[in-house]
């Protein structure tokens, strides 16, 4: 008589295996994060949602190379505020690989890396809609739009009409941006319900944004 064998796999092995297994669509969101707001949340959770995305990874810039003029905070106070904004969703992840590499940080160099060591994992790079007029001024976006799929998110008064292929993605309007945070803060205003509560706590007991011009 044979001897039946059991394929019930423990819960700890399995949580090993699926933990080992890689994302398959993966999101990205990039930027300064200068600070990270609760808008930033708001694309990224509905980005996934819509687009059944099993992780975003938000990549916080070393020296953003569109914004030659402007100056950031050193990238340990940006780290550490996203860090603690995405702290209660484990969907949502932080790459350094641009902190790490230094220097100017063009999307199709975060992207070829990340597509050598993830060759089977399909990328969607979220911007809004106010960048993507200007993709064809970016750094080889001949070659990215081979690598990562764009999807823009909408944003008041601006067209959306491109020759690149573009997956659109309708989100909430909030009307939230970092530099209007930064100057609510220089002028001594509230920014309660504009970034977490961690992140609040963090901007006055660092004093960021207070002195600058």
């Amino acid at each position: 008589m044979s001897q039946n064998v059991s394929s019930t796999i423990e819960p700890e092995v399995l949580t090993e295996l699926l933990q080992s297994i890689p994302d398959k669509k993966i999101g990205i969101l990039g930027g300064s994060f200068n600070p990270p707001h609760l808008g930033h949340l708001i694309i990224a959770e509905h980005v996934r949602d819509q687009l059944d995305l099993d992780t975003i990874l938000f990549i916080p810039s070393y020296e953003p190379p569109h914004k030659q003029s402007k100056q950031t905070i050193d990238h340990v106070h940006r780290v550490n505020m996203l860090e603690q904004s995405l702290s209660d969703n484990e969907q949502f992840k932080i790459d350094l690989s641009e902190i790490e590499r230094k220097g100017k940080s063009y999307t199709y160099d975060t992207i070829r890396i990340l597509k050598e060591k993830h060759p089977d994992t399909e990328f969607y790079f979220i911007i809004g809609a106010d960048m993507v007029e200007d993709l064809p001024n970016w750094y080889k976006v001949d070659e990215l739009i081979q690598l990562v799929q764009f999807v823009a998110v909408n944003r008041p008064n601006y067209k959306t009409g491109t020759p690149y292929p573009v997956i659109m993605v309708d989100v909430p309007d909030v009307d939230i941006s970092s530099s209007m945070i930064r100057q609510k803060v220089r002028d001594g205003c509230s920014i309660r319900y504009l970034v977490t509560a961690e992140t609040e706590k963090y901007i006055e007991s660092e004093g960021l944004y207070k002195n600058e011009k």
